[in-house]
């Protein structure tokens, strides 16, 4: 009976002192994320930590007893937290220790992380060197392969066109030996040129090679050379005058898209001047015609003005004469016909005397030409007798 009152009496005071008897499924498995969550992450900077440890220890040579650190062990895992009874007690025993060991500060954490981040850089660095020296190897090879079948390409050009084609024998159709050797002689006193001018192009290079280590000899003994502060230094303005360049590129972009688009303008706008130019000229010509035209008109309009001044004098005349006109008397009329009629009558008596007085004389005419021909016959005969 006493040892069952004391179960008892154990399992109410566990009841009481276990806080998660009173959460549900629910809330438990959230609880368990967010362990594993803590786990993930402890196990990370635990990673992070023995890299860290595995790099300084052989270059310090400290012991581990030495080193501010602590293992970070979760505070309940999945079986404490499943378990009861003996479990519960197992854990809070767990805990305790847990609670009783070291563990690092925030700023241990940041300086492990920061040497780590400097580290990667490192690392970064050094394979970006290698992978640039590896590419620019690459590029040299490529280039020397590029120059060597350039140089093939033109050799065998070459040697097509002097030997193939133009020191073969038309008669016998061979390759003639003299212009062959010549051919290869040339070839090797150019080689030979070459390799000399690379000698000593290999030889200036050395030389500026050996001047620029003693320099940099020097530097490194006045304490002359840069160290990683001036070059991270050196990196930061390098990136601000980078920025300030891509902004200057920008703007500079900015304003060549507003002198295209200006540019177009200007150039709608000077079509738009020649072609208002070509209409000024031909407004130009038709307003001369025109005022050619007008003068013509006002020319013509004042002749007509003045003969339509003289006509309407002499209309005015005309019609003066008109309301002057008295018609006159039969009696008057019929006499001045008669008369008429006698003067008609005499003209044409007039008229018929005068064409018997041609005729008249027509013929005294032709009687007068022949008596003028009979006298010349005459005169002429007189002077033929006397001579005979």
């Amino acid at each position: 009976m006493a040892e069952s009152e004391t179960l008892s009496v154990d399992n109410s005071t566990e009841n009481q002192e276990d806080p998660l008897q009173d959460l549900s499924d629910e809330q438990i498995f959230h609880l368990l994320e967010e362990t594993f969550r803590a786990n993930e992450v402890l196990g990370a900077e635990t990673h992070m930590f023995d890299k860290y440890f595995k790099r300084i220890e052989p270059k310090d040579g400290a012991p581990m007893h030495q080193v501010q650190l602590s293992t970070t062990t979760p505070s309940h895992s999945t079986h404490d937290l499943m378990m009861g009874g003996r479990g519960r007690k197992r854990s809070k025993s767990r805990s305790s220790n847990t609670d009783r060991s070291l563990r690092l500060n925030a700023e241990q954490k940041c300086d492990i992380a920061q040497r780590e981040i400097e580290e990667y850089r490192e690392e970064i660095d050094r394979l970006r060197d290698e992978s640039e020296k590896v590419l620019d190897n690459f590029k040299a090879i490529m280039e020397e392969a590029d120059i060597r079948l350039t140089e093939m390409k033109k050799s065998s050009y070459e040697f097509d066109r002097d030997i193939v084609k133009g020191s073969v024998n038309p008669r016998t159709g061979k390759v003639i030996a003299e212009k062959m050797t010549r051919y290869l002689d040339d070839k090797l006193r150019a080689r030979d040129t070459l390799i000399e001018k690379l000698r000593l192009k290999n030889a200036t290079l050395k030389v500026q090679k050996k001047k620029l280590h003693m320099q940099l000899k020097q530097k490194e003994e006045m304490g002359e050379v840069l160290h990683e502060v001036d070059f991270n230094q050196l990196k930061i303005e390098n990136q601000q005058y980078i920025e300030k360049i891509d902004e200057r590129n920008q703007d500079l972009l900015r304003l060549k898209l507003m002198a295209g688009n200006t540019l177009q303008v200007l150039n709608s706008y000077k079509k738009k001047l020649h072609t208002l130019n070509l209409e000024s000229e031909r407004l130009k010509t038709e307003i001369a015609s025109r005022q050619d035209l007008l003068d013509r008109i006002d020319s013509e309009t004042t002749s007509v003005e003045d003969e339509r001044s003289k006509a309407e004098k002499i209309n005015r005349k005309l019609r003066q004469q008109l309301t002057d006109y008295k018609v006159p008397e039969v009696m008057e009329y019929v006499s001045e016909k008669a008369d008429l009629y006698e003067l008609q009558k005499k003209v044409k008596s007039w008229e018929r005397k005068v064409e018997i007085a041609e005729m008249a004389l027509k013929t005294h005419r032709k009687a007068w030409n022949q008596m003028k021909m009979a006298s010349h016959q005459q005169t002429a005969w007189v002077p033929s007798v006397a001579a005979t």
